[in-house]
């Protein structure tokens, strides 16, 4: 017997509304009446609004944004032509040379004095992998001891190429899956995502530091991004994974940590308590370590027992030396104890001091007004633990009592900057690690509304302003001004555009035009005095240390800025409020209900 055919129902169109995002990129023309880009960022995005294919619009960012990153390249780089140390490159490429010429046992033993591996694991396999292509191409890039100092144009090519390759492998892809994740969630459309994409991609101070200075940041903060990608996605485990990744490149993913930390223990305790999930991320967090540090140590037990003389020829840490545990040398564990106690002695290098030349934080401030280096420095780390951790109490406790995906963002952006403000050993180019997820920021609701772009487009101005004084050391003068400039105007932000600040821009507080604005002046005002007043004899370093007090300053805010929008957009304070609220209500009702009682009687 046949059954009727009965035709497919079709489905009702979903009701489509504008979201927040999409208001804040188009405005009306007041000539025409008609849809307008709200800034030119807008404007260049503009004609795939529609129906063009995001397939289409996705590739064209991401070949803008390379040509930008392969065009920094052209110019200098850290340490170039200034003997003998030279700077950052000659760095990443002495690391290759160790790691592709010595055993893996000497990594973090050979030559400390110049320019010693000091990341972790996941470095040295990175150098390892690119070292072994680079000599392959030409094996005098990589000779041990007799290419140093060496800079053939051919090799900045290679070494400009490894960064770009190993960012489009790690930070962009991470950039794309978040924003992506985060648009679904919020349900914004694939071309106000572009937008954010484009906005993100261009920061200036990542660019500049990467392409230009010359580092591998944005691998570790591509592996935090798909950390922070899977926990939207709701696979913690994962995001397990790539955060201990993030730990084991670069160990400044600690600024991330206790926020992360917070998160993971809230959503195993909140809103009741999930103890297989707890079990299940701290077996895989430690599973994710044993596997990164697996080939180091078993490398390093595998090359002494073909080499009973290789672990006296290694000189132990002082951390080691000092340990109470009495440790047997010709044990067969002691390589493994060896090489984990240099390690983190290399990755921890707390005797070099609480901050690393003139950073702008809480005490590159302190010491311009007191020398700090007149305290024993275990008494400056004790003291700098303590700040960070009153820095910081506040956002873990308000993530993990509130662990909300949305939250995130905001709990790690003011983590980040409560360890660059107060923890021990940072560096000025430790400002990329706040402002990546405040950057991402952009591509929640509103996120490109005037408020938020003003907030956030105005403390990455701050953070690339405040690596001048690095970049100038190393000639890149032109690029800094041609990036910062350009973001700021696709952003429609100072000094480009002055729009978000006018009187008829009401969308913005008072205070806040004031503040930012006085930021914005001081920043030009001190470009000017830089560029054509010499500082006092005596004070060769003025500019550079006003430089460090007015970031320091702005980054304070950032902070603060950052933890109360975590606070108010955790409901807490509505909660707090709220229950005291109806506590005096139902006072008063007890009250009168006491009064009635009296009267009856």
């Amino acid at each position: 017997m046949f059954t009727p055919h009965r035709p497919r129902k079709k489905k009702k169109a979903a009701v489509t509304t504008t979201s927040a995002i999409a208001q804040t990129l188009v405005i009306t023309d007041p000539k025409t009446t008609e849809p307008a880009p709200a800034f030119p960022l807008v404007s260049f995005l503009w004609p795939g609004r529609k129906s063009t294919s995001q397939w289409i619009v996705l590739p064209l960012i991401l070949m803008v944004v390379g040509l930008f990153r392969w065009t920094v390249g052209i110019w200098g780089y850290s340490g170039y032509q200034h003997p003998p140390m030279h700077g950052d490159f000659e760095a990443q490429r002495h690391w290759m040379e160790i790691t592709t010429q010595l055993p893996i046992s000497k990594w973090y033993f050979y030559d400390l004095q110049y320019w010693g591996l000091d990341y972790p694991p996941l470095t040295a396999y990175h150098s390892w992998f690119l070292g072994k292509i680079g000599f392959w191409i030409q094996p005098r890039w990589f000779t041990l001891g007799t290419s140093r100092g060496i800079e053939e144009q051919l090799l900045k090519v290679y070494m400009r190429a490894t960064v770009l390759v190993s960012e489009y492998a790690s930070y962009v892809p991470a950039a794309i899956l978040f924003n992506r994740k985060i648009a679904k969630l919020r349900g914004i459309s694939a071309w106000e995502s572009s937008v954010v994409l484009a906005a993100v991609l261009l920061q200036p101070a990542t660019i500049l530091i990467d392409h230009a200075h010359f580092q591998y940041n944005t691998v570790m903060l591509g592996l935090v991004l798909a950390s922070m990608t899977s926990v939207l996605a709701n696979r913690y485990l994962w995001s397990c994974v790539f955060f201990v990744g993030a730990l084991c490149f670069k160990q400044m993913a600690l600024y991330f940590a206790p926020a992360m930390f917070a998160y993971l223990v809230g959503i195993c305790l909140v809103p009741r308590p999930n103890v297989l999930r707890f079990f299940s991320i701290s077996l895989v967090t430690m599973l994710s370590f044993a596997v990164i540090f697996g080939p180091l140590l078993l490398g390093s037990l595998y090359e002494s027992t073909k080499d009973s003389k290789l672990v006296n020829s290694l000189v132990p840490p002082p951390t080691l030396k000092s340990s109470p545990l009495q440790i047997d040398t010709k044990s067969w564990y002691y390589p493994l104890v060896l090489q984990l106690a240099q390690s983190i002695y290399r990755v921890f290098p707390f005797a070099r001091g609480i901050f690393e030349d003139k950073v702008a934080n809480f005490w590159g401030c302190v010491h311009t007004i007191h020398k700090l280096n007149v305290y024993p420095i275990p008494m400056l780390q004790r003291i700098s633990m303590l700040a960070t951790f009153i820095s910081i109490l506040p956002t873990c406790m308000t993530i993990s009592l509130f662990p909300r995906k949305e939250l995130l963002p905001w709990a790690m952006a003011s983590s980040a900057w409560g360890f660059f403000l107060f923890s021990f050993q940072v560096h000025e180019k430790s400002v990329l690690l706040p402002l990546l997820p405040m950057t991402v920021l952009l591509g929640i609701e509103g996120g490109l509304g005037t408020e938020m772009r003003a907030w956030i487009g105005w403390a990455n101005i701050l953070g690339v302003w405040t690596l001048f004084p690095l970049l100038k050391r190393d000639e890149l003068r032109m690029p800094y001004a041609v990036l910062t400039l350009l973001w700021t105007y696709l952003l429609g932000l100072p000094p480009a555009s002055w729009s978000l600040y006018t009187p008829r821009q009401t969308e913005l507080a008072a205070p806040t035009k004031l503040l930012h604005l006085a930021f914005y002046m001081a920043m030009l005002i001190w470009h000017v005095l830089e560029a054509f007043v010499a500082p006092p004899v005596g004070k060769p370093d003025l500019w550079v240390v006003i430089n460090t007090l007015i970031g320091a300053a702005g980054f304070g805010i950032c902070f603060l800025w950052c933890s109360w929008q975590l606070i108010l957009r955790s409901g807490l304070m509505e909660d707090y409020f709220g229950v005291r609220i109806r506590l005096e209500k139902l006072g008063k009702v007890d009250v009168k209900e006491k009064k009635a009682l009296k009267k009856s009687q």
